[in-house]
């Protein structure tokens, strides 16, 4: 039972995360739609095609699905036999939730298979740590492919893609060096630094060995040569689906009719608005559209309309797939099980 005092915690670490996003969304709104009349962007997006709609909406699901699937392999060696239909439907109530508040859908997702397929949590929020870190590796081999196949310099128009880039790789040598050495010196490191965090409070050093203990078992789940290689392929699989997706995207608002479009575009496109996703908004709100704008008019030279008219229509199909899909998946799968928000806060609170 969570208590008065954790409870309050809970309702105030969530309120200030939601706020801090909210206002991000804001700015980035701002900035992506000053001096555009939201009228033209409305005009054209009434006018959308259904049928590429459609076609868009398939791949995005798709996408989702195939995810799904890498997760399954991820957790092969936790649990051979795991739910598709629960992995699916967990990892689309936390899209879902992400579209409130960015992060907590990975601690639902967590909870819900945790829960739903009476497996440790631990193992899942480690798995789900695995899985992003994957998702930053592949965001920035998709940025190096992007400089390589743009026939002008993608870092000369576009000067912060290169120190996001750098950024995103130092980060990445950071954590991998952190968890080789979790892994590796697992008793020393462990110790050393539960030991550190106790010296500026116990309930530190408990959340430093709960967290130790997420990072450990999501790594021990990856297991074999074969589970490394479907894991690789699938991510290669999603990555070219997600920029068919945002090829998709350029005929459901006829930018194909304004000039030639093509899939390498796409890609571009796809790589630098996956930097707006990292960018803790409502299921990059704001961020997406801010980035999404400025790709389109200074790389391919499309108006300012046309540009956001593309990013208002493909972030508005991707929101509502995650909202009515995470919401039916959780309301079909979730009818014998406790209230997700009872356990999101119980987690949270361990966390």
């Amino acid at each position: 039972m969570i208590s008065g005092e954790n409870k309050n915690s809970f309702m105030s670490k969530r309120s200030l995360s939601f706020l801090f996003s909210f206002l991000l969304s804001i700015i980035f709104l701002y900035i992506a739609f000053h001096n555009v009349n939201f009228g033209d962007v409305l005009q054209v997006v009434s006018g959308a095609s259904v049928f590429w709609i459609i076609i868009l909406m398939i791949a995005l699901l798709l996408s989702h699905f195939l995810r799904a699937v890498r997760w399954k392999i991820i957790l092969r060696s936790v649990k051979p036999d795991i739910s598709m239909k629960n992995l699916f439907g967990s990892l689309m109530v936390g899209y879902a939730v992400n579209c409130v508040v960015p992060r907590l859908g990975e601690i639902a997702r967590a909870v819900l298979i945790g829960k739903w397929e009476n497996v440790s949590r631990s193992s899942m929020f480690g798995a789900i740590i695995l899985e992003r870190i994957i998702d930053v590796l592949f965001l920035c081999l998709s940025i190096f492919i992007s400089a390589l196949i743009w026939s002008e310099d993608l870092y000369f128009k576009l000067p912060w893609l290169r120190t996001s880039l750098y950024f995103s790789l130092f980060g990445i040598v950071a954590v991998v060096i952190f968890l080789f050495l979790v892994i590796r010196y697992k008793e020393n490191f462990y110790g050393v630094l539960v030991k550190m965090m106790g010296k500026i409070s116990e309930k530190s050093a408990n959340k430093t060995a709960h967290i130790f203990e997420m990072l450990i078992e999501g790594f021990k789940s990856l297991k074999g040569t074969k589970n490394y290689v479907s894991t690789f392929l699938l991510s290669v699989v999603i990555m070219l689906l997600y920029a068919y997706s945002s090829y998709i995207g350029f005929f459901t608002v006829g930018m194909n009719i304004i000039k030639p479009v093509s899939y390498q575009m796409a890609w571009i496109l796809m790589s630098i608005s996956g930097i707006g996703v990292l960018i803790p908004t409502p299921n990059g709100t704001g961020s997406y559209h801010t980035l999404i704008k400025t790709a389109l008019v200074m790389l391919f030279g499309f108006s300012e309309v046309i540009s956001l008219s593309y990013a208002f229509l493909t972030h508005f199909i991707s929101y509502v797939i995650f909202i009515f899909v995470g919401l039916v998946s959780f309301l079909i799968l979730n009818k014998q099980h406790e209230n997700l928000l009872k356990l999101v806060k119980t987690e949270v609170d361990e966390l």
